[in-house]
């Protein structure tokens, strides 16, 4: 039987990250030998997202393992699977915009398909069961520039494709999670 999944989406601030966490630390003080690793996709690319990136690793709980993987995360999934441990990869956002807005310049859209593929395939035989945290940014204006536009929609269908592959969605408003099974198509 494959693991299970479980999508975490919500907008900044939502407490997506401290569902997850609290999630990740039930799961592994329910057996004895569960482990705990956080992959994490973002980028200290400012000083600001420095300072994100320091409160999160402080925020949390004491005993998760991180890896970092800012772009290959299903090689990182493949590689840290095991079905006493828990992935917990923060965040699907980020993620996406190492893809698509790299500091570099261009975007690797080939590369972005190819690993969102890779991703997408590798989920459904992975040993170890997954959070996934991801920002919901449709329910804004839409934005005016025709990349940010690509963005948005590429994130939408990403957050669908995930969730087809989860078993169960969580959406979190004001720290509160809505939980709920998630429906495959017919």
């Amino acid at each position: 039987m494959a693991a299970q999944h479980q999508l975490i989406v919500g907008g900044q601030r939502s407490g997506k990250s401290r569902q997850a966490e609290r999630l990740a630390l039930a799961w592994g003080s329910a057996a004895s030998g569960h482990q705990v690793t956080v992959i994490a996709t973002a980028r200290a690319l400012d000083g600001e997202m420095q300072a994100r990136i320091s409160r999160h690793q402080q925020d949390r709980p004491a005993g998760f393992a991180t890896v970092e993987a800012p772009l290959q995360l299903a090689a990182a999934c493949q590689a840290n699977a095991d079905p006493k441990r828990l992935l917990l990869v923060d965040c699907l956002t980020l993620w996406l915009t190492n893809w698509l807005m790299p500091m570099s310049g261009k975007p690797d859209l080939a590369g972005w398909e190819a690993e969102l593929q890779a991703l997408l395939d590798v989920l459904p035989s992975l040993a170890s069961p997954v959070l996934f945290v991801s920002n919901e940014v449709g329910w804004g204006v839409s934005p005016m520039s025709r990349e940010a536009r690509f963005y948005v929609d590429e994130l939408g269908r990403l957050n669908q494709q995930v969730a087809l592959r989860c078993q169960d969605l969580t959406l979190m408003v004001a720290g509160q999670a809505w939980t709920r099974s998630v429906e495959k198509p017919v």
